[in-house]
C-alpha cells in the first residue's frame, strides 16, 4: 500500500508542474510557439478572431515556388520562336486583342483584370478548361462503369451529374484564377513531375479526349469505358 502512495505521488524533475496560481491566469495566444524547426506559429488575430497558422504558405512558397522576372520572360519572348508568332501566323503587337507579347499577357508582369485573363490568349481559358477536362476524364471512367450510363445520360437524365459538374466548374475556376490576380502564373509552381508544362500537355490530351468521348458516345448511343474498356 505504501509503495502504491509512493508511486503514485511520485513526480520526475523534469516533469513538475508550476503553482495553481500561475496557471489560472488567461492564455494569451500570440505568445505561443513551438521550439521545433519548421512548425508552425499560432497567432491571434485579434479580439474575438480565430487562431490562424503561421509558417505553411512560406514553407511551400519554399518548396514549390519559382519567381519569374520579366527579364526572364523578356528575353523568353525574343529567343522562343513560339512567342514570335501565333499558330495563325500572326505577329504579336502590343495592345492588340489578339495576339498579345507574353511580357503583356503573363499575370507576373500584364494586366491582372479578368478581362486580361479571359483573353482568347490569356492564362485563365487553357488552364481552366485542360483542369476540367481532366477531371472530367477520370469522372466519367469511374462512373460510366459504376452506373453503366453515359456521360450525357449522367449530367441529364439521372440529374446528380449535373448538379456536380456546376459546383465544380466554379470551384476549379476559382482556385485557378486567384493566383493569376495575384500576379502568380502556372508557371511559377513546380514539385518534382508536377510542371506547368506537364498539366498544359495533359489538359490539352484530355481535352481532346474528352470531346471525343462525347462524340463517341453520342454515335454508339453507349458508355465508351463501360463497353470497350475492362475496368476493375
Amino acid at each position: 500500500m505504501a509503495a502504491t502512495v509512493l508511486a503514485s505521488t511520485a513526480v520526475p524533475a523534469g516533469l513538475r508542474c508550476a503553482s495553481l496560481a500561475s496557471c489560472s491566469g488567461r492564455s494569451d495566444f500570440s505568445s505561443l510557439r513551438y521550439a521545433s524547426l519548421g512548425a508552425p506559429k499560432y497567432r491571434r488575430g485579434g479580439r474575438g478572431g480565430s487562431i490562424r497558422c503561421e509558417g505553411i504558405r512560406e514553407t511551400v512558397d519554399k518548396a514549390t515556388k519559382k519567381e519569374i522576372t520579366k527579364e526572364e520572360i523578356l528575353q523568353n519572348q525574343e529567343t522562343n520562336q513560339s512567342e514570335k508568332q501565333s499558330v495563325f501566323g500572326a505577329v504579336p503587337t502590343s495592345g492588340s486583342f489578339y495576339p498579345r507579347p507574353e511580357v503583356e499577357r503573363r499575370p507576373e508582369t500584364g494586366e491582372k483584370s479578368l478581362g486580361s485573363l479571359f483573353a482568347f490568349d490569356g492564362a485563365a481559358p487553357e488552364t481552366i478548361n485542360g483542369r476540367l477536362a481532366m477531371v472530367g476524364i477520370v469522372w466519367a471512367a469511374i462512373a460510366e462503369k459504376m452506373s453503366g450510363l453515359t456521360v450525357f445520360d449522367q449530367l441529364y437524365t439521372q440529374g446528380t451529374g449535373l448538379v456536380y459538374y456546376v459546383a465544380l466548374v466554379p470551384l476549379i475556376a476559382y482556385a485557378s484564377i486567384v493566383p493569376m490576380l495575384n500576379g502568380e502564373s502556372t508557371d511559377a509552381r513546380r514539385s518534382g513531375p508536377f510542371t506547368a508544362r506537364a498539366e498544359r500537355w495533359n489538359g490539352r490530351l484530355a481535352m481532346i479526349g474528352f470531346l471525343s468521348l462525347l462524340l463517341t458516345e453520342n454515335f454508339i448511343h453507349a458508355p465508351v469505358f463501360a463497353k470497350f474498356f475492362w475496368i476493375p
